[in-house]
């Protein structure tokens, strides 16, 4: 695994764990990976670490993404994935939580192909739940009826394919349920018995749709 400058800008921020195929695995594409934690600045990359490299040992290459979390700033935040995103040029893009809000976003501005992994898709209902006690007013810095161009469910079509869990207590899955509905384009895979954090686990039983819904995506 390296670790390099995607950005460019100094600070600590401007990075993202590249992870590269043996010599020998057949190359199945490029992927960026998006984490979650509501967007905010005690949760990084890191936890992502162990997808990334099951991603890898199956043949993808892997740029686990990092961004700005600054609270009431969101404009960072996309300001980042968008420029990560034109530098790595992903065949295909996944996130997580609030990541999947971003590959969400991503997807419907950048025109890219997206799985979205339990991921926040409307900020105006995640708000009134009052998701990560506040997480949404504190990542835009007001009400998300201010900002209907950072909230999936309000941007264009996607094409994205959302895979969600139905015991997801962090992210009920309602809100993916709702994202398809408006947006009939995308798909919504069901996962019964399945919570928030099995999703990015690559032991547990969701993995296998998680790897076959990627790579349904190269098809």
């Amino acid at each position: 695994m390296e670790s390099r400058s995607i950005l460019d800008r100094p600070g600590p921020e401007p990075t993202g764990d590249l992870f590269v195929p043996a010599t020998g695995v057949p190359r199945l594409g490029r992927l960026a990976l998006i984490h979650g934690g509501f967007w905010r600045p005690s949760y990084d990359r890191i936890h992502l670490r162990p997808m990334a490299a099951a991603l890898r040992d199956l043949g993808w290459e892997v740029v686990s993404l990092e961004y700005r979390r600054v609270p009431g700033d969101p404009d960072e935040t996309v300001q980042d994935v968008r420029s990560a995103l034109s530098a790595v040029a992903p065949d295909v893009i996944a996130g997580h939580s609030a990541g999947g809000h971003l590959a969400l976003w991503a997807a419907a501005t950048l025109r890219l192909k997206a799985v979205a992994l339990a991921p926040v898709a409307d900020l105006r209902m995640a708000e009134e739940l009052d998701l990560g006690g506040g997480a949404v007013p504190a990542f835009l810095g007001g009400p998300s009826d201010q900002r209907p161009d950072l909230d999936p469910i309000e941007l264009p079509p996607s094409g994205a394919t959302l895979i969600h869990g139905s015991l997801d207590s962090i992210v009920p899955i309602g809100l993916s349920r709702a994202y398809v509905k408006a947006h009939p384009d995308s798909r919504l895979v069901e996962l019964a018995g399945t919570a928030h954090f099995e999703l990015i686990d690559p032991l547990s039983d969701a993995w296998p749709i998680v790897i076959q819904e990627l790579q349904r995506l190269l098809a």
